[in-house]
């Protein structure tokens, strides 16, 4: 074994993946509401990450309880709306999580541009028979 790998130098390792990000509805989340830095509504969130209510209600609770939103609860024309935003934690947090996320592939095209080079990258494509 290498002395990067147990010497501790672990460089695929990838610690900046935050577990809280790294879930499909909550980058989704993060990622709707970092394109929209004033909030955006219960419903809106809804649509643009394809959730039930339910769902976008648990995420939403695990982001708020890590500090990364905000919800606001408030009437508009009589009708009660809730806004959701990201905080400058959150915002901090996510930008992290995409440079971490940018290393990864990084690696990964270094590792297949050096395959397609060398000639040992097999088509991705099924072979038809």
């Amino acid at each position: 074994m290498s002395s990067e790998v147990t010497g501790g130098n672990a460089p695929f390792a990838y610690e900046g993946l935050d577990r809280v990000i790294h879930e499909r509805a909550r980058l989704s989340l993060l990622t709707s509401l970092m394109t929209h830095p004033k909030g955006l509504s219960f419903g809106d969130l809804k649509q643009l990450c394809a959730l039930t209510d339910g769902n976008l209600n648990r995420h939403l609770h695990v982001l708020e309880e890590e500090q990364m939103v905000e919800i606001v609860k408030k009437t508009e024309r009589n009708r009660p709306l809730t806004v959701c935003r990201l905080t400058e934690a959150g915002r901090q947090r996510y930008i992290e999580y995409l440079a971490a996320l940018e290393e990864v592939v990084q690696d990964a095209a270094r590792v297949i541009k050096q395959q397609r080079s060398s000639g040992s990258l097999r088509s991705l494509k099924p072979s038809s028979a």
